[in-house]
């Protein structure tokens, strides 16, 4: 029985997402629920909870860690400056002519956010905001405009600078070096969040293309679901205007990384200052926004480091069953 308590607790933890409880109490809850049980029925050994407030200091003191909440930043003063709205109607204008042109826009314009921001939720609910009114609008069917702009959010986690890869390369990176050790390697490699950022640029530019072609095939063959807007002349000056300072950012964040000029920390900060900047250029930053950007940054960060100490609780807990 013992041996299928890890099983149990894995499906206890997919049942609780799917009732819709918070992803950081349903990690940490069920684990804890699940070691109590067994410390009463003596098939944990409640020591293994000794080793819990050294791992949670750990992940709290870990300093690549440091760039989750400066991409965040980056993010949301980004989302506050209406980067997006003027991307959006930028490409909307470049595309608009074409069967499937609004949501091949919206890739276009969610792949950006995704290069510029690193995080999903802001970029699903902007995205959504800004262009499924204008998508039904012209005549998308609803499943088409919502699974484009949903698919399109999803791009966040995969394009760098993405917070799930650098959470994945901290995780990696201890686990790489463990194996190594493991095999009597005493000078062990490691998997930098670099390393990562590199490997995933091209799977992200291939989803894209992958997402763009159904577009058109879509259209191709369903054109009442997907129709051209109205046509409208766009100077190269106005598309200029909305593509430059995000790709600006683009280049400095993601090209000072991959050139190896700066560690994703330190590409984070560069990158965070950059849209402080560039919003201060707008004249979209003011105190009382400035306010509202520290707060969204702290909720979401606070979010991001409750799942990872949840997390490293489930995994205790976890290894503590065999």
């Amino acid at each position: 029985m013992a041996e299928y308590i890890s099983l149990y607790m894995f499906l206890a933890v997919c049942l609780l997402l799917m009732l819709g409880y918070p992803v950081a109490f349903t990690l940490a809850g069920t684990a804890l629920a699940f070691a109590a049980g067994g410390i009463l029925a003596g098939s944990f050994d409640p020591d293994f909870l000794a080793a819990l407030p050294g791992r949670i200091f750990g992940t709290i003191s870990n300093t690549t860690l440091i760039a989750v909440p400066l991409f965040i930043l980056m993010g949301v003063i980004l989302e506050k400056s209406r980067v997006a709205e003027e991307l959006l109607g930028s490409m909307a204008k470049v595309f608009g002519g074409l069967r499937g042109g609004l949501g091949i826009s919206v890739v276009v314009v969610g792949m950006l956010l995704a290069a510029s921001t690193g995080i999903v939720g802001a970029t699903v609910v902007t995205m959504g905001l800004l262009s499924l009114p204008s998508m039904l609008r012209s005549g998308y069917s609803p499943s088409l405009a919502t699974g484009t702009i949903c698919a399109t959010g999803t791009l966040g986690q995969i394009i760098p600078p993405s917070i799930a890869l650098v959470l994945l390369g901290d995780i990696l990176s201890n686990a790489y070096q463990k194996a190594q050790l493991s095999m009597n390697i005493f000078n062990p490699e490691t998997v930098s969040v670099g390393d990562l950022f590199i490997g995933a640029v091209l799977p992200g530019l291939a989803l894209v293309a992958m997402y763009i072609l159904y577009l058109l095939i879509y259209a191709r063959f369903k054109p009442e679901s997907a129709p051209a807007a109205i046509g409208e002349r766009v100077s190269i000056g106005e598309i200029l205007k909305g593509l430059l300072p995000p790709l600006t950012l683009i280049l400095i964040v993601l090209g000072s990384i991959l050139a190896g000029a700066a560690t994703p920390t330190e590409a984070a900060g560069i990158g965070a200052v950059g849209a402080l900047i560039l919003a201060l250029l707008k004249g979209q930053m003011d105190l009382k926004r400035l306010r509202e950007v520290v707060t969204n940054t702290m909720e979401v960060t606070c979010m991001v480091f409750m799942i990872l100490i949840g997390a490293a609780v489930f995994s205790l807990v976890f290894r503590g069953f065999g």
